[in-house]
């Protein structure tokens, strides 16, 4: 059995004394990245079985918990969690950082839990002890999926427990590897003849003509390998939305783009799904697109499209953490995590609730607070020129209402912009169409050169 675990996550073994969970720990996992239990009485008393340091102990395990998921550590819980309480604050510990966690049951007959207890040397175990968790294990074990564990893996025998393989991945968003340059291209918004505009004053050629079917069209690349990372919103509004991502589709298969997805996108593919959305905000204009397909093509680009959005990360974290791209921004706890409030904060902000006299959403400016070294770049909210808060920047500067189509060249940070032709669509919010500065200001040294 190949157990797939991210690079990031909780692991909660849940099971009775004597189940094997420290075993299979330290088989599997470093001795720095184990938060025993019984470690923890051993230091806040001197004795790993004094049963009435247990308060404290527990006090010390989800103190180094809480530590070790800040910093985006793995971590593994090696106690019984065999009660729906204890195993709840780790739960919540998971969700205040955002990683996965997974509970790992080690769900073992008591026959078998009896005879361990019996054959041990390095402490007497009662068999009321064994019964009592057994027990409790099976009165809370039907109730795990609705504890708020994003997977739970169940260990019957002893031969699935020896069997397991632990592999770790990385989270899609992580992508530290990938060092750049990158061209990071603002909210594009079917503005498929600026964007062409902007693709050849950044340097990008026509290497080719895609062959497949759903995605025809060139394939653009850059001939000293940069990279185009787009911050997401592809569709809506504009005149050209599906020739806007047949562009961006082709870059990102052939390696030569990025890809997050933005709240539009992320609209749509509910919409192609089936789910129950508004078409407004210039979702009509994306499906009347569609609508206008010769028939046997509509529905291949229809799965090419689900696909395309439904495999997109909602930020990437790159050049060694130096480098984060998110549609709508990202705090700094949030970098390279995975969880539903990370992505809805990637695809809409922070908003406060309210709406303002045109009707839409009242924003908060995140990156007010926003005192991490990575650079983020974002969209979104349409300026009339890059926004430079901290070690942040908006380059959404608003191409369909009229603006222009940005580029925020890295690590040169050097904003290269192409006017829109003409305003495709008015904005609820009066928008300042400006020319957006050539010569963004640079960051701090300590920020631009670090790592977070």
């Amino acid at each position: 059995m190949i157990l797939t675990i991210p690079r990031r996550c909780l692991v909660v073994l849940v099971g009775p004394t004597g189940s094997g969970k420290s075993t299979f720990a330290r088989r599997h996992f470093r001795p720095t990245e184990i938060v025993s239990s019984d470690e923890c009485r051993a230091i806040v008393s001197d004795d790993p079985n004094n049963q009435l340091a247990t308060a404290d102990a527990f006090d010390l395990l989800h103190l180094i918990v809480d530590r070790r998921l800040a910093r985006g550590r793995l971590t593994v819980v090696d106690a019984t969690n065999v009660r729906a309480s204890t195993r709840s604050a780790l739960v919540r510990l998971a969700r205040i950082h955002h990683v996965e966690p997974i509970a790992l049951v080690f769900d073992l007959p008591e026959s078998l839990l009896l005879d361990r207890a019996q054959a041990r040397t390095d402490r007497r175990i009662e068999a009321d002890v064994v019964h009592r968790h057994r027990s409790q294990l099976s009165r809370s074990i039907a109730d795990l999926p609705r504890e708020g564990f994003d997977r739970i893996v169940t260990f019957s025998s002893a031969h699935d427990i020896e069997s397991v393989a632990i592999n770790r991945v990385p989270l899609p968003s992580d992508r530290r590897g990938d060092r750049g340059p990158f061209d990071l291209i603002g909210d594009v918004h079917g503005c498929a003849d600026e964007l062409e505009q902007l693709l050849d004053r950044l340097g990008y050629e026509a290497a080719s003509q895609s062959s497949e079917p759903a995605w025809p069209g060139p394939v653009y690349a850059h001939p000293e390998g940069r990279v185009a990372a787009f911050v997401g919103d592809l569709v809506d509004r504009g005149p050209r939305i599906l020739d806007t991502v047949r562009i961006v589709r082709n870059m990102v298969a052939h390696g030569s783009g990025l890809c997050v997805v933005g709240n539009h996108d992320d609209k749509l593919l509910r919409k192609l799904r089936g789910r129950n959305v508004r078409v407004a905000h210039g979702l009509e204009q994306t499906l009347a697109e569609i609508e206008l397909l010769p028939w046997g093509i509509r529905e291949t680009t229809v799965d090419a499209l689900t696909d395309f959005f439904g495999t997109m990360s909602h930020h990437y974290v790159l050049d060694r953490g130096r480098l984060v791209v998110a549609h709508a921004g990202l705090p700094k706890p949030m970098h390279g995590r995975d969880a539903p409030g990370v992505r809805g904060f990637a695809l809409y902000g922070e908003t406060t609730g309210e709406v303002d006299q045109y009707g839409l959403p009242v924003r908060l400016k995140w990156a007010r607070d926003y005192h991490g070294r990575a650079l983020v770049v974002y969209g979104h909210t349409p300026v009339p020129e890059p926004e430079w808060i901290r070690a942040s920047v908006n380059i959404d500067t608003g191409c369909v209402f009229g603006g222009h189509l940005t580029a925020l060249r890295y690590p040169e940070l050097e904003a290269i912009a192409v006017p829109a032709a003409r305003e495709y669509c008015q904005s609820r919010r009066p928008f300042r169409a400006s020319r957006p500065p050539i010569d963004p200001p640079a960051l701090p040294a300590d920020q631009a050169d670090s790592p977070p």
